[in-house]
């Protein structure tokens, strides 16, 4: 047999060999640093629940948990910034100029770089939403390092390194992803991944502000209008706390009728999974699963889904997960609080009358129409 050498070092292209050859430069990258989404004077949830996430992070490597406001003057920008001591941070850097009014993605990343820069974060999270998602990969572009992109986990190894976890291989793999020569580490996680943490009244710490050397002539988009778009009903599936969704055991899309008559006698909202959405039985908004909506309800319903890996990584941090399907060896049955092996399109007929009965009795005639 063969001996091992335990002092010969780790080959160069290793991971600890990686992280031994750290630059020196980036050794004072320091602090966890979180991206509070503003638009329009409101603050996506996602930027509170990363902050929960970072508090972990902060407190396993001794170090600050820091928030970052890109805004316009005014109100909003300090409203944002009495929100993320409120959920846990103990500093904020804000950059305020009219030029941040509106997300563009040039004024965000030159934002964000130079503070960046400037400041030295060793893990920089953003919300994977829309603006999230364009504003991470520009800035981790510019900046030469690593982003791991729409994670279900964050942890930090006893190194201090980054350990960013997130689905792969169409969702039937997990695999964790470090950031080991560059910094800051980035990572960007979507609503409702990560619990949202408790709230609590606190004063306004320590603020930074920091100015942008740019001019709105620098840039090359302009903003000419907004025009709020009043006539679609939106979906609020991450958010709601009461969810009933359909899958494929359904039959076809005639029998949706049933998922969405429980949801409105519960005042829920509804959902299904990717194969309704591939079928066109359901728009694209409504999907739940890795490539759709994750979501965190107090009830979760699932009617005729069968529960591959990529819907249970969209539904696992619910409260309580019910589960109706024909098939009694469905993987959803695997990790649903409740399972019901019966015909969902009889059952869930059934289940709205006794849910409208017991809820709200003088709306049951009106239900059944």
């Amino acid at each position: 047999m063969s001996s091992v050498n335990r002092e010969t070092p780790p080959a160069a292209g290793g991971r600890a060999g990686m992280k031994k050859d750290l630059p020196e430069h980036f050794q004072a990258y320091r602090h966890v640093w979180v991206f509070i989404e503003l638009e329009r004077g409101e603050v996506h949830p996602v930027s509170f629940e990363l902050l929960g996430e970072g508090r972990k992070l902060a407190d396993k490597l001794g170090v600050q948990l820091a928030g970052v406001v890109l805004g316009p003057p005014g109100e909003a920008s300090w409203y944002a910034v009495a929100q993320a001591f409120a959920y846990g941070a103990d500093l904020v850097y804000i950059v305020e100029t009219p030029l941040l009014a509106d997300y563009r993605n040039e004024p965000f990343t030159r934002a964000m770089t130079d503070l960046v820069n400037q400041y030295k974060p060793e893990i920089l999270l953003l919300g994977a939403t829309m603006r999230g998602r364009d504003l991470a990969g520009s800035v981790a572009t510019t900046l030469l390092t690593g982003l791991t992109a729409d994670c279900t986990q964050l942890d930090v190894d006893p190194d201090g390194s980054l350990a960013a976890t997130r689905p792969t291989f169409g969702g039937s793999l997990l695999c964790t992803i470090y950031t080991l020569n560059c910094r800051p580490q980035m990572a960007t996680v979507r609503p409702r991944v990560m619990a949202m943490p408790p709230r609590m009244d606190k004063p306004v710490g320590k603020v930074v502000q920091h100015k942008l050397s740019m001019l709105e002539d620098e840039i090359v988009t302009k903003v000419l209008g907004f025009l709020p778009d009043t006539q679609s009903v939106k979906a609020n599936l991450a958010y709601a706390d009461v969810v009933v969704a359909g899958g494929l055991g359904l039959g076809g899309a005639e029998n949706l009728q049933v998922v969405t008559k429980l949801a409105r006698a519960l005042g829920a909202e509804y959902g299904c999974s990717r194969p309704l959405v591939q079928k066109g039985w359901m728009p694209a908004e409504r999907q739940i699963g890795q490539t759709g909506k994750t979501i965190r309800p107090k009830l979760y319903i699932a009617a005729g889904i069968s529960g591959a890996i990529q819907h249970r990584v969209g539904i696992e941090g619910a409260d309580l997960i019910v589960a109706i399907n024909t098939d009694a060896n469905a993987p959803i049955f695997d990790f649903a609080h409740i399972g019901i092996a019966t015909d969902a399109i009889r059952f869930l007929p059934a289940l709205t009358e006794a849910f409208t009965r017991r809820l709200s009795p003088h709306n049951r005639d009106k239900l059944a129409s």
